[in-house]
């Protein structure tokens, strides 16, 4: 899990751009919209509205751009079809990749995660060719130099967590996807700050590259993730210990 515990840090590190987040809301912005049109607009009765709101306020959006998103998601302003699609591939190094979509264009998301993927070195699989190696669970991570893991692990446990594990000044609590919204929301009631947190695909198995090649790795990923209609990417790239993201 150390692996993962470093590569979330630095996806969280790299997510503080202001680019990065103008980008990032506008994803969640269009997942609550979603997620209202499908489930309604009651997060009590919506879990993965639910979800999608937590996520939006640990990346801190306004609570406007989320009222107003819920809107848009129960009015008739936006009439489009938004379909959830998974393409799943490889980059330099054999690293999986799995890129999570809500496009209301197919063939344009398709094209668009075939090329990127091609033209850096990587190549797109058939369905089925690496997501049997991830299995889907909320993530919660806390700073170690804050809180101890004894003070963590009670409350979380006690609320549904799976486990809690503290790796490289990382306190990571992993859930079920069912129960990721209840447990963040009993540790931020406790007063604990996360540092990020999210439903993620985690893989079994994580593969650690030399840093000239994870770093062609995460040039990948960071090309999938500027794309319109991508959510998420997510690999089993393990980070080297002295692995430096700085350019």
């Amino acid at each position: 899990m150390s692996g993962h515990s470093k590569w979330s840090s630095i996806k969280h590190k790299k997510g503080l751009a202001d680019a990065k987040r103008g980008q990032k809301f506008t994803k969640l912005i269009k997942e609550i919209t979603v997620a209202t049109q499908v489930g309604g607009p009651d997060p009590d009765t919506n879990a993965t509205l639910r979800t999608a709101i937590l996520k939006a306020k640990v990346e801190n959006m306004p609570k406007d751009n989320i009222d107003r998103a819920i809107k848009k998601g129960i009015g008739d302003a936006d009439t489009s079809t938004y379909y959830e699609l998974v393409y799943e591939g490889y980059a330099p190094g054999g690293i999986a990749i799995i890129v999570d979509t809500l496009t209301d264009n197919k063939n344009r998301t398709a094209a668009d995660v075939r090329s990127t993927l091609t033209k850096l070195g990587g190549s797109l699989g058939t369905t089925g060719c690496v997501s049997y190696m991830f299995q889907t669970k909320g993530i919660i991570t806390f700073s170690e130099e804050k809180y101890s893991e004894e003070e963590i692990f009670e409350i979380a446990l006690e609320n549904g967590a799976l486990d809690v594990e503290t790796s490289d000044g990382i306190i990571e609590v992993s859930t079920a996807p069912t129960d990721f919204a209840n447990v963040l929301e009993a540790l931020q009631a406790a007063n604990f700050e996360q540092e990020s947190a999210a439903v993620e695909k985690i893989a079994d198995l994580m593969v650690q590259l030399p840093a000239d090649k994870a770093k062609k790795v995460l040039r990948i990923i960071d090309k999938l993730e500027d794309l319109e209609d991508v959510q998420e990417v997510f690999s089993n790239l393990e980070l080297p210990d002295d692995f430096d993201d700085e350019e």
